[in-house]
């Protein structure tokens, strides 16, 4: 058993907390894989909440300045203790030599199962703790006692498995307002749309302003996501139209469940000119870092004009926003949509902006493109079927095909093709050419060859 006596309140306050915890945060933070801006130096530190939510256990809200001109707040849940176990050790994160904490040991306290087993109590009956409030859907029954376990291969948050039952996700990387993971799944199931599975219990905290800061919803114990499924295809020599098909289908019922829950805004004839003016900015920043674009950005620009010119056919709705082959899950032979909080790296309110299905179509066109592209030697012809199944389900379920919008979908496609090739500039350079063959094909459409 860990040593978890603590500072009294008087002598543990966000500053001094600060004093113990900023020269192990500028070494632990940069190393996480949730955490933004790897290549800045980090300087700026501030505490800016902190609650006990048990003997020994701190939920800690931390800001930097990281990324530039936008503050970042991240969640971090901190165990305190004179040791820990060597189950924990890779757990540590360090021992503080100043302020309140000095000579104690911190650790990451969600690695620890005592403290995750503590963390669903608390969801399971709603309260508060100082600024959190924990709220849940009494009409799900959550046991006690379910054993938790820690989901590995996460990029931006952490989620914690309960039982096998239920999946804790836990936001890292906070910005003030509703997150649309709990906004929209909440929405969702007031629908009665069954292709996403509905919050249980959710947390937030109302200092320094409100933030979504976890979300437990039913685990789909079993369940296979969409990038292995499309691999296990392609090394098999499977067929996976059947599957794009009734993917198709599935996106289309939560589009339309989406239209339902959120009340559409009024008809804008600017909205394609707007819409092809970010797209434009967007690939000249690019162009400027990733110089493999250069030949094709007048091309590209021309595409974007004609969805400037032509506007938009469908009004905006509340969509998905990062839609691809590893946000759905296949239980049994039913597809299943996860993860609707946007690209974390937009702002929340791009995030909860509406826009036009389109934009979830191309992403998901353009996760097939990338799955096909892993397996050598490359046949392109591969993922024609794909694509054209997965549109055929979507018209099917939805009763128009984004085939017939051929260039605001080229646009999506190119957009998301641009956003691509500058990360994977940036960080998979032996991937680059991925995206690259996808806008030389792009270009050559924009010019009608």
């Amino acid at each position: 058993m860990l040593n978890t006596t603590l500072p009294s309140p008087d002598g543990l306050s966000p500053p001094s907390l600060l004093t113990s915890l900023a020269g192990l945060l500028r070494e632990w933070l940069p190393r996480q894989r949730w955490f933004a801006g790897k290549d800045l130096p980090l300087t700026e530190l501030a505490v800016v909440s902190m609650t006990e939510l048990h003997p020994g256990c701190l939920h800690v809200l931390v800001c930097t300045g990281r990324t530039g001109p936008r503050e970042d707040c991240y969640q971090l849940v901190l165990g305190v203790g004179d040791h820990v176990p060597a189950r924990l050790h890779h757990a540590v994160i360090g021992r503080p030599g100043a302020g309140p904490l000095a000579g104690l040991v911190v650790y990451d306290a969600l690695l620890d199962p005592r403290s995750a087993g503590l963390l669903l109590e608390r969801l399971r009956v709603p309260g508060s703790a100082g600024p959190l409030r924990f709220a849940r859907d009494t009409r799900t029954r959550v046991p006690s006692g379910l054993a938790p376990r820690l989901l590995e291969g996460e990029q931006s948050n952490t989620s914690l498995v309960y039982g096998e039952s239920f999946i804790l996700k836990l936001f890292r990387r906070i910005q003030f307002g509703v997150n649309p993971d709990l906004e929209v799944t909440q929405a969702l199931a007031r629908e009665g749309c069954r292709r996403v599975p509905a919050p249980v219990a959710w947390f937030w905290t109302t200092e320094p302003r409100g933030a979504t800061l976890g979300v437990l919803q039913p685990f789909l114990g079993g369940a296979t996501d969409g990038w292995t499924l499309a691999l296990r295809a392609l090394d098999s020599g499977e067929d996976f139209t059947d599957e794009s098909y009734e993917l198709g289908r599935a996106t289309a019922e939560v589009h339309l469940a989406l239209a339902q829950a959120f009340e559409p805004g009024p008809p804008d004839p600017d909205e394609g000119g707007r819409l092809a003016a970010a797209m434009t900015e967007r690939l000249r920043a690019t162009a400027r870092q990733v110089t493999a674009l250069g030949p094709y950005v007048s091309r590209l620009m021309a595409a974007y004009g004609t969805v400037a010119e032509s506007g938009l056919r469908r009004p905006p709705q509340r969509v998905h926003g990062d839609l691809h082959l590893g946000q759905v899950l296949q239980a049994g032979d039913r597809w299943f949509l996860i993860d609707f909080e946007g690209e974390p790296a937009r702002l929340l309110a791009e995030r909860r902006c509406t826009q036009s299905p389109v934009r979830d179509v191309a992403g998901m066109l353009r996760s097939f493109d990338y799955a096909v592209h892993t397996r050598r030697p490359w046949r392109p012809q591969w993922v024609r079927p794909w694509r054209d199944a997965y549109c055929a389900g979507y018209a099917a379920a939805s009763g128009w095909d984004p085939r017939d919008e051929a260039a605001l979908l080229r646009a999506y496609e190119t957009d998301r093709a641009v956003y691509e090739a500058l990360y994977e500039a940036r960080h998979r350079p032996e991937w680059l050419p991925v995206p690259m063959a996808a806008i030389a094909r792009l270009a050559e459409g924009a010019e009608g060859r």
